[in-house]
């Protein structure tokens, strides 16, 4: 028996082009130059700046006579429009050119200054310490190992083994170590340290020997792990020391660099630059809202392609060379075309979704206070401008804006919702920062552990569980109660 069955199938395909505009949402302002950048090299019909107007195509008739010829008794058919792509009057202005949003925008170039590189720097102290010839090789192999944080976090074997595996250097532990403890005395102090303790007493042997200094290198070589874990009551009895003298050795602990590395200053580690993409001010009491001119760049179509066109138009005798000619000309002006609108709409979802942004935060951005920061997802946004929660997600994890506050990341101002004890709903991020203020406050020889903190938060109106407290301090990048401990 033969059954027949009909099923209807709902499906959404993005096209190719719908695909890459997403992909130009996303983009920060940095990556999205390259992007425009990267058009502009494999597509010679777009062009930048702004384009010279003129007339002479004006006169182009709208006669397509001419799109079917023979050549050499073969018929090549062609459904090319070249007067679409002629007249100006069919193409709007806005699709050829994107203009800047911002007027006092600038295109300011960051110079980038070439430096010698960190362990550059160190292989060049080493011709200031007198070394063999198998010294220096293994020197530079130990500067070699150095992390960028001035450490050297292999164990003196393995280290051994490279040498004679790598380099072909055969020797033994006790003189790679003596050629660590050389490698030690070069700049910046505490490089070539294999721990944190080791790196804090290298830096300590280089200071005054005063009575603090002793006393601080004394409790690193004997009570690091107590140090380290904040047990004052044991140092003060294992070291039989006062409060007094104990305060004054941290101190000066406090003041060594646990990341000698990080303080050279020719280190060459590129760091992300951030530019923000949009930019809010306060004038006369309300926000003004501000695309950096950079996401506006000014485009246009090639003249020359045009020019093209009009010659094969004006052709009477139209060859296959001439019909692949324009094909490939069709393809990149459709291209430039479709980049050109690209561009614009990506403005216009950026400005409307971070208008809609400014405008549901707009307490908090007259005010710069994060309590006033009002609950907000992502599903909020994309309801009120009516587009796809992905569109705003693109949006606000990749941009940043330009506050009277600071540069702030755009998915920053989202948070979920609590209730409090009025029953109001309030910003995760507000609780955070009473959080915050709360254990700025608190007596710091005695901090308050998780469970006070959540009393304390219920008493202002919070009630909050222990672990969500444990939560957001931990977000927030807080340690725990004895580690915040102070003598």
């Amino acid at each position: 028996m033969l059954k027949q069955q009909l099923n209807f199938k709902l499906s959404q395909k993005l096209s190719p082009q719908q695909i890459q505009l997403m992909k130009l949402i996303q983009l920060p302002t940095q990556a999205f130059e390259q992007r425009i950048k990267q058009e502009m090299e494999e597509n010679p019909a777009l062009e930048d700046g702004k384009e010279d107007r003129v007339d002479e195509y004006d006169d182009i008739g709208n006669d397509n006579s001419d799109d079917e010829y023979d050549t050499d008794s073969e018929s090549i058919e062609t459904e090319i429009d070249v007067d679409e792509y002629l007249s100006d009057d069919e193409i709007p202005s806005y699709r050829l050119n994107a203009n800047n949003y911002s007027a006092d925008d600038e295109d300011k170039q960051v110079p980038y200054a070439a430096g010698t590189s960190f362990t550059q720097h160190l292989k060049t102290q080493l011709s200031t310490i007198r070394l063999d010839d198998i010294e220096q090789d293994i020197a530079e192999f130990l500067v070699g190992s150095v992390d960028e944080s001035g450490y050297i976090r292999r164990s003196i074997q393995d280290i051994v083994d490279d040498l004679a595996f790598t380099q072909n250097i055969y020797t033994d532990e006790e003189t790679v170590e003596k050629v660590l403890k050389k490698v030690q005395r070069l700049d910046p102090a505490g490089v070539g340290a294999r721990s944190l303790e080791e790196c804090l007493i290298i830096q300590l042997n280089r200071r005054e020997p005063t009575r603090q200094v002793e006393l601080a290198k004394d409790l690193l070589e004997r009570s690091f792990d107590h140090f380290s874990k904040k047990h004052y009551n044991k140092l003060l009895t294992r070291h039989d020391i006062s409060e007094d003298d104990l305060r004054e050795a941290i101190d000066v602990i406090e003041h060594l660099n646990p990341k000698p590395g990080g303080a050279y200053s020719g280190n060459t580690r590129i760091v992300e630059h951030v530019i923000p993409d949009f930019t809010i001010k306060i004038e006369d009491g309300d926000l003004q809202l501000s695309l950096n001119g950079r996401n506006a760049p000014e485009m246009h179509i090639s003249r020359d392609y045009s020019n093209m066109l009009k010659g094969y138009k004006e052709s009477k005798e139209k060859t296959k060379a001439q019909k692949d000619a324009v094909m490939f000309i069709k393809q990149k002006l459709d291209a430039a075309k479709w980049f050109i609108e690209a561009i614009k709409q990506r403005q216009q979802t950026l400005m409307v979704t971070m208008s809609s942004i400014m405008n549901y935060q707009k307490e908090y951005f007259l005010s710069g206070d994060e309590r006033n920061l009002r609950p907000m997802i992502l599903k909020d946004i994309a309801d009120e401008i009516e587009m796809d929660v992905s569109t705003v997600s693109r949006v606000a994890n990749s941009k940043y804006v330009d506050t009277p506050y600071g540069t702030k990341l755009i998915k920053e101002f989202f948070s979920e919702s609590m209730t409090n004890d009025q029953g109001e709903e309030v910003s995760t991020r507000e609780i955070k920062k009473i959080l915050e203020m709360s254990i700025e406050e608190e007596d710091k020889r005695k901090p308050l552990t998780d469970e006070k903190l959540a009393k304390v938060l219920k008493s202002k109106g919070y009630p909050i569980a222990r672990r969500t407290v444990a939560k957001y301090r931990e977000q927030l990048d807080i340690p725990v109660a004895r580690l915040r401990k102070e003598i």
